[in-house]
């Protein structure tokens, strides 16, 4: 089969509903050229001087990945100088990723938030993006972040499956899969245990934005509902009785930046709803512009997660969209936060206990705002 007719079937592939097999022990590397972090594309050719390769399918988002990416370097770095050859590619695409699959990390999946993912982790060998048609993910099999493929000197596969069993710990591990097949690669030796499951989060392939585009409809059918709110309730919002990390937006209509950064707001409740999280929104406008700011509210597709009913129950709530209808708003700001200036957008957020972790007046930016909330979900779990 010619080339581009092989590259073509691998990409039809890959809106098939179903997995591709995994690429079996002693099979040669299937060619590859694909763009990398660095601005460059790197093909198999360019590791051809190197003993041994290592290629990892892994992502951003997947919290196996995300506990596995110190190890990665550490491995890179203990190996490098042997002559083994390191190189991450991330085989999702982002339509395939529903928002509440991203509860785990401040980034998504997508090719731009491979470099701050990359630099963050401390990386030094090569990060490659095949999302965009995972014709290379398809041709070696990769199943689930992260997924590991070790060659030999002739290019012929000696080991695939997981890393070791740490799972989504971050820290040492007793027993490495991938060091024990370095270690019997660079010795001419053979593998003891050639092949594991991989063991993480399922590739997100094109074909599950089917699945993706049905939850998206679920959620804009939601209700939206703005609600008044006094002193008292808000008081109790500040209490936080439900127990959670809770992040807490003031607003209004007439407030640019407030509307502007809304859709990152819903974004990260959307994100985390499957973790101890919730979010309440409030409104500083008047009794007047209600009818608008809930007209705001609904396109926005501001809706409650079902997984938070529970919480809301526990404190005799609803919703999580309120305006404040007091008259006098500095009674508002000293019950949930006396720091606050008035100064519009504000956002807090707060611990299980109802302490403030974390504040911010003005747009937000939305990775350092997932990253915050990550820090008080992990704070409060002892992570």
């Amino acid at each position: 089969m010619k080339p581009a007719l092989l590259s073509l079937v691998l990409v039809s592939s890959a809106f098939a509903a179903e997995p591709p097999p995994v690429l079996p022990i002693g099979s040669p590397a299937p060619d590859f050229t694909l763009p990398g972090i660095d601005g460059k594309d790197h093909s198999l050719s360019d590791f051809k001087d190197s003993k041994v390769l290592c290629l990892i399918f892994t992502c951003n988002h997947c919290p196996d990945a995300v506990a596995a990416r110190g190890r990665m370097q550490e491995i890179h770095e203990d190996y490098a100088d042997k002559g083994v050859a390191m190189v991450a590619i991330n085989g999702n695409n982002p339509i395939g990723l529903r928002p509440d699959e991203l509860g785990y990390s401040p980034y998504g999946d997508s090719f731009e938030e491979m470099k701050p993912f990359a630099e963050e982790s401390g990386w030094t060998f090569p990060y490659l993006y095949d999302g965009e048609t995972q014709s290379v993910t398809q041709a070696y099999g990769g199943q689930s972040t992260p997924h590991v493929f070790v060659f030999g000197p002739d290019r012929k596969l000696r080991y695939t499956g997981r890393m070791d069993d740490a799972g989504r710990s971050s820290g040492p591990v007793e027993k490495s899969y991938l060091r024990d097949a370095l270690d019997a690669v660079l010795a001419d030796k053979e593998v003891a245990t050639p092949k594991t499951r991989s063991f993480g989060c399922s590739t997100k392939w094109l074909w599950k934005k089917d699945a993706v585009a049905k939850d998206q409809e679920a959620w804009e059918k939601r209700e939206v509902v703005l609600e008044p709110m006094d002193v008292e309730l808000a008081k109790k919002v500040k209490a936080n009785d439900a127990g959670v990390v809770r992040l807490i937006n003031f607003w209004s209509t007439t407030c640019a930046p407030c509307m502007a950064e809304f859709p990152d707001l819903v974004e990260t409740y959307r994100r985390f709803q499957n973790r101890p999280f919730d979010m309440v929104t409030i409104s500083l406008d008047p009794e007047a512009a209600a009818k608008k700011a809930e007209g705001f509210l609904k396109k926005q597709h501001a809706a409650v997660s079902p997984r938070s009913m529970d919480g809301l129950k526990k404190e005799g709530r609803t919703t999580i969209n309120y305006r404040f209808s007091g008259e006098n708003p500095d009674l508002l700001a000293e019950a949930i936060d006396p720091e606050w200036s008035g100064a519009q957008p504000h956002s807090v957020i707060l611990s299980p206990k109802g302490e403030i972790v974390w504040r911010h007046t003005g747009r937000v930016e939305p990775v350092e705002l997932r990253r915050q909330v990550l820090k008080a979900i992990n704070d409060a779990e002892g992570e």
